[in-house]
């Protein structure tokens, strides 16, 4: 018992040392940063586009390769030998935006691509060993504890970065923009630090009939098709990533582009940063309480909760003006942010053959990187071409209206008939 439960504390420690990236570096710092230093602060519909196009070109470098190196880990025993790998490569591009220097949007729009790549890789190879540190009875749990320890690790180092944003001094750091490129390099050790415990304690998944690494990827290829066509073959599997690419879309786009939308609004640097840290505190119990709640009215139908709550906060979002309007909205997303990540995590998870987590959780993680390329885009685009930020907001309720219809076609209980018969 206590193997196990240190072998789930440090997996979910990940969450807790590359949280930090998606606080302090994408949601936080890069896309205010991104708009008052490299880019030009006074055409914020530019560098929302820019932004956009960013975040976007990185979901569509993991979307291609996730798959693929899916079905690689999962022939030569390697999930956690990739995680490593992606996890140092991208906490070491989080630590080389200290060096950009101001006005260079095209060099910070390339390091950032890079970090984002190792982020979101590996969390392919992170989510594929939820199956190996826990029983599915506890996926729902387990899955919930890693999105909290997630909010709660990111927002404490976001909360130290935003006192060296507000107090350089008090650090002895010269000045508020220093101090944000320093927050860089805090979130890159923070990365590699709590990484340390999955390296230790989380063995590498030893899987029947595995190949040498080498050989693993000669073989990728073939094993890649042989999940396109078992995925075909299990529908149920494939309206449900159909859904989720919908609606993870949408929440994605939101993480990612919300700070600058409210930027552009007009709202001041510190309502942001204010707001960021209400969702990821909020966010913290509330991933652990969505469990429960979910236990009560079942794993489907808190999604499609999560999803409505999500839905209000988009509309609402259109006619944001105020300070209060900014918190309130924050407060609500804090509410169902975890909570929707982790059921959709875990819920598939009861989808998936035995051992082939990873190479399914490719094909998972690539919809939700294409999910990421259409939501930036289609917010930045619909900016670009009203030259009004509020209907960039608003085009991001139909993802979840659309993410509702076909998570309603989803029959779970026939998925995991489906996932025994092909295991």
């Amino acid at each position: 018992m206590l193997i196990k439960k240190k072998k789930v504390l440090s997996w979910a420690l990940y969450d807790w040392a590359n949280s930090t990236f998606s606080t302090t570096v994408a949601a936080g710092f890069f896309p205010i940063f991104f708009e008052k230093y490299w880019s030009n602060p006074s055409d914020v519909v530019q560098s929302t586009y820019h932004l956009g196009l960013a975040n976007s070109v990185a979901s569509i470098i993991v979307a291609c390769i996730s798959p693929f190196l899916g079905a690689v880990a999962d022939r030569g025993s390697a999930k956690k030998k990739f995680l490593i790998i992606f996890a140092f490569f991208g906490a070491i591009m989080t630590s080389g935006l200290f060096m950009v220097e101001q006005g260079d949007w095209q060099l910070a729009s390339i390091i950032y691509v890079l970090a984002t790549i190792g982020f979101m890789s590996g969390n392919i190879f992170y989510d594929s060993l939820l199956t190996d540190v826990s029983t599915k009875k506890d996926w729902n749990y387990v899955s919930s504890l890693g999105y909290a320890f997630g909010y709660l690790g990111g927002g404490l180092l976001f909360s130290i970065n935003v006192l060296m944003y507000l107090h350089p001094q008090i650090f002895g750091i010269p000045n508020p923009e220093t101090a944000i490129r320093i927050s860089f390099i805090t979130v890159a050790l923070w990365w590699i630090v709590f990484t340390i415990p999955i390296i230790l304690f989380v063995p590498e998944p030893i899987i029947e009939n595995s190949v040498p690494l080498r050989k693993a990827f000669r073989e990728g290829y073939k094993q890649l098709l042989s999940t396109f066509h078992q995925i075909k073959k299990m529908k149920v599997v494939g309206t449900f990533l159909l859904a989720y690419w919908l609606y993870i879309d949408g929440v994605d786009t939101i993480i990612k582009m919300t700070v600058k939308m409210a930027s552009s609004l007009g709202f001041e640097t510190s309502d942001l940063i204010i707001a960021l840290l209400m969702v990821q505190f909020i966010a913290f119990p509330a991933a652990i309480l969505y469990n429960f709640f979910a236990n009560k009215i079942g794993g489907k139908n808190a999604i499609f909760v999560a999803i409505a709550g999500y839905s209000i906060v988009t509309f609402l979002a259109y006619f944001m003006t105020t300070k209060l309007h900014l918190y309130l909205l924050a407060a609500i997303i804090g509410l169902f942010q975890g909570g929707i990540q982790a059921l959709s995590r875990s819920m598939y998870a009861k989808l998936i053959p035995k051992n082939k987590e990873t190479e399914f959780f490719g094909f998972f993680n690539m919809l939700g990187k294409f999910a990421s390329i259409f939501g930036p885009l289609l917010m930045g685009w619909v900016t670009l071409q009203t030259g009004n930020v509020r209907f960039g907001i608003l085009s991001i309720l139909i993802l979840f209206l659309l993410g509702a219809v076909f998570l309603h076609k989803v029959d779970f209980v026939q998925g995991e008939k489906d996932a025994m018969d092909f295991s």
